[in-house]
């Protein structure tokens, strides 16, 4: 799978400016994370949607920027935002599954998914790195070695599963929780999580871009 997609040769990366806005958005994200976890545990499903909405808009802003403003693109933020997505996606899975309203197997499903993903980025990140591989350099957001790519069902795979975090944390606000249409869609969320599993396991050559030295 990955361990495909690298060359054995050393690789040169290149230098580049962390502190874009597409970035600092995706870190945002992160940081809502545990606020809306503590949210859903202790059963403030109002406000839990409204954070939740900001988190959703941080989303939409940072891969907007990135993809009209040059400037604002980088090799750390196509790693960073689907990072963001995974971690913001973790805490609220757990959370709303402690709060009895996503079954624990899909929970575990899209978990074991993420943590093999974020296994692999730090993989990437090592095997990319130029010898000698030192930490400093391997934990330097300003040294840039390769671009993710992530493929199109794992997009589909995140915007089913964000919207399922949103159906549920509405579902005791509007009082739907044991609707036929909710455990429909975890069934969906299962099967796009799945495919999108396999989709990198299949394309993971594609999915990594290395970036050459300049």
């Amino acid at each position: 799978m990955v361990a495909e997609v690298l060359p054995r040769t050393a690789v040169v990366g290149r230098y580049e400016n962390p502190w874009t806005i597409p970035n600092m958005l995706s870190m945002t994200r992160i940081g809502l994370a545990p606020v809306l976890g503590y949210l859903i545990i202790e059963e403030d499903f109002n406000i839990a949607l409204g954070v939740f909405a900001l988190a959703g808009l941080t989303d939409l802003l940072d891969g907007f920027i990135a993809r009209n403003w040059a400037s604002q693109k980088s090799a750390l933020g196509s790693a960073l935002d689907p990072l963001a997505d995974k971690i913001l996606i973790s805490i609220l899975y757990v959370s709303l599954t402690y709060a009895d309203l996503i079954p624990v197997p899909l929970t575990y499903m899209i978990i074991s998914r993420d943590v093999m993903l974020i296994a692999a980025v730090f993989y990437v990140r090592y095997r990319t790195l130029p010898t000698p591989r030192t930490l400093s350099k391997y934990f330097n957001p300003c040294y840039a070695t390769a671009r993710l790519k992530p493929t199109f069902i794992s997009k589909v795979n995140t915007a089913v599963q964000l919207i399922l975090v949103a159906a549920s944390l509405a579902a005791p606000v509007f009082n739907y929780a044991d609707s036929i249409y909710l455990q429909i869609l975890w069934c969906f969320t299962a099967f796009t999580t799945a495919a999108s599993a396999y989709s990198y396991y299949h394309y993971g050559r594609k999915t990594v871009q290395v970036i050459k030295g300049r």
